[in-house]
């Protein structure tokens, strides 16, 4: 059985499987103040009737990284950058306490100009009187040569409580995004390593002795530990949650549109013939442009529960989230009243949701139930509106999925996949003003819990070889070993993907169930004078994003009971 849990701005869910389909599902209330709280009272009710012991994992999407960083809500972490040939690294500065310092490693790998452990000292200083306690440090050339970054985190390591090397972080060679990412790890760290705590201990506590994941921002997944020295890939797993819980019923023969519809936000994405597709670089979050792998996504703060107001005489709905719907004892009315009066719900439910929107409606010369069907309206184009500007988006560039870049391809979907816990209303709706076929996601109130249940465990290798310097090496894999100049491209890929297997099944991959596939090969010669002096090899592998081996009988059975 796999335990599958979404934390969510209004909701948590959780959802117990196993190859039948779907044995529980349970919602709480998330309170923003208390996450672990949420976390555990879902957990607990969701297991309170089976042996713990017959779970063999659960897998937590969540937005407690991503919030922080949108809210400014993260503590104040110190930043030390050396350069290299070509742009200022002040140029890329991310915050106040951030130093560049000398020293300069070339792109073949090779020292320039050494560090400076006096400057490096004086800084140390600087830092822990600010009270600082986490630290990024980021060389350019770092991924090809880390020993900049390894002397100045020998100076740092006593001094402070947690130091990220940017070539531990990244493979990549972009030098501005890899300062982003090594920046947003140490930023978020502190919140994560919390809830990584709190979560752990409380398990234990009552014995629950599983294998703990998290979802990550490419819709695969890593263990609980693992998270807690790369926080950053937790960006943005809300959303991801939300592909990979549609992706097991999108179309193979056709792109379609996934849109998860929640209290608070509306998360859209897109499939190609059920692959997800990929941001090309990296997570852009305001104004941080990162190398953290992710699936493209667009999120707009429109949900069932987006305070409806009017303001100068116009209707406006979100991007604030005041509590729940009025028709639920909220304190202004939502998208959720629209709904009640539109669609006649019970339980005296309609009439607090009527009082809600009198005042507006009177102000605006309408009917309350003129004013629900204008909130609706206006609710889903502006949706449609985003999913337009998604596709834009996606279209303006090369498209790539988590399987393939698709050369020259336009996307151009035909259907919408909802899946949320106001989606079956909203589609209905959705589809009176558009031309696209509705879909509404078996299970849709926690299809977002199942996604991040299903996701395969994922991760990606990028390899070096040198053949003049005769030296090949994974900074990110803390891998360095000693090469002749026979070693070619075969030689660095084989090696690649040995480093992968080991990554992944440390990082919880079943052994036998790993898809494995290079992602780039570069090979380019050496040259002095007239003569080639070797081989400069760049080799790129990935476990590819998904789902687990034997999803599909659980997803046919979900879709007989939906």
């Amino acid at each position: 059985m796999i335990i599958g849990l979404d934390v969510g701005g209004t909701h948590t869910d959780v959802v117990l499987l196993d190859s039948r389909g779907l044995r529980k599902e349970v919602k709480v209330p998330t309170d923003p103040s208390d996450l672990f709280t949420s976390v555990l009272a879902g957990l607990t009710a969701v297991t309170e009737d089976i042996d713990p012991a017959a779970v063999d994992r659960i897998v937590l999407s969540t937005t407690l990284t991503t919030n922080a960083v949108v809210q400014g809500q993260t503590p104040p972490v110190g930043m030390i950058v050396s350069s290299g040939p070509g742009i200022d690294p002040e140029f890329y500065r991310t915050n106040s306490h951030y130093f560049s310092v000398a020293g300069s490693i070339d792109h073949r790998g090779r020292e320039i100009v050494p560090i400076d452990g006096g400057e490096i000292q004086q800084i140390v200083a600087n830092l822990k009187k600010e009270g600082i306690r986490y630290v990024g440090v980021v060389g350019k050339f770092s991924v090809r040569n880390p020993s900049h970054e390894l002397a100045i985190n020998r100076i740092l390591s006593d001094s402070f409580e947690k130091v990220f090397m940017g070539h531990r972080i990244s493979g990549n060679l972009n030098f501005g995004r890899r300062i982003a990412t090594a920046f947003l790890n140490a930023s978020v760290y502190p919140l994560h390593k919390e809830f990584y705590n709190a979560v752990q201990q409380s398990l234990e506590a009552r014995g629950l002795k599983i294998p703990l994941r998290l979802l990550k921002a490419d819709g695969g997944n890593m263990n609980f530990k693992t998270s807690v020295e790369y926080p950053a890939q937790t960006i943005l797993s809300g959303p991801a949650a939300s592909v990979m819980g549609a992706t097991a019923f999108g179309s193979e023969k056709e792109d379609t549109l996934v849109m998860d519809i929640g209290g608070t936000t509306t998360d859209i994405a897109v499939l190609i013939k059920r692959a997800p597709v990929l941001d090309p670089l990296g997570i852009s979050l305001g104004r941080y442009k990162t190398l953290i792998r992710s699936l493209e996504t667009l999120s707009i703060g429109l949900g069932g529960d987006s305070a409806v107001k009017v303001v100068d005489g116009n209707l406006t709905i979100g991007p604030e989230r005041l509590g729940s719907a009025m028709a639920y004892g909220g304190p202004v009315p939502t998208p959720t009243d629209a709904l009640c009066i539109l669609e006649d719900v019970p339980d005296g439910k309609r009439a607090k949701a009527v009082a809600g929107l009198e005042p507006l409606a009177a102000r605006l010369g309408h009917s309350v139930k003129a004013l629900a069907a204008e909130i609706m309206d206006v609710s889903c184009k502006k949706i449609l509106s985003a999913a337009r500007q998604l596709l834009y988006r996606i279209n303006s560039k090369p498209v790539y999925t988590v399987h393939e870049l698709q050369e020259g391809y336009r996307v151009q979907p035909q259907t919408i996949c909802v899946l949320g816990g106001p989606a079956p209303l909203f589609a209905k709706y959705l589809e009176s003003i558009s031309d696209y076929r509705i879909r509404v996601v078996p299970k849709w109130k926690v299809a977002n819990a199942i996604g991040a249940a299903l996701a395969r465990t994922t991760c990606q290798v990028s390899f070096f070889a040198d053949t003049e310097r005769k030296i090949a090496e994974a900074p990110e894999e803390n891998f360095s070993q000693t090469i002749d100049h026979r070693f070619d491209t075969e030689a660095a890929i084989q090696k690649a993907l040995e480093l992968l297997r080991t990554k992944a099944v440390e990082r919880g991959a079943h052994p036998d169930h790993l898809e494995m596939e290079v992602l780039e090969t570069l090979t380019f010669n050496m040259v002095r004078g007239f003569n080639t002096t070797g081989k400069n090899i760049r080799v790129k592998v990935q476990v590819k994003p998904g789902l687990i081996n034997g999803y599909d009988q659980l997803v046919a059975n979900l879709n007989k009971s939906a």
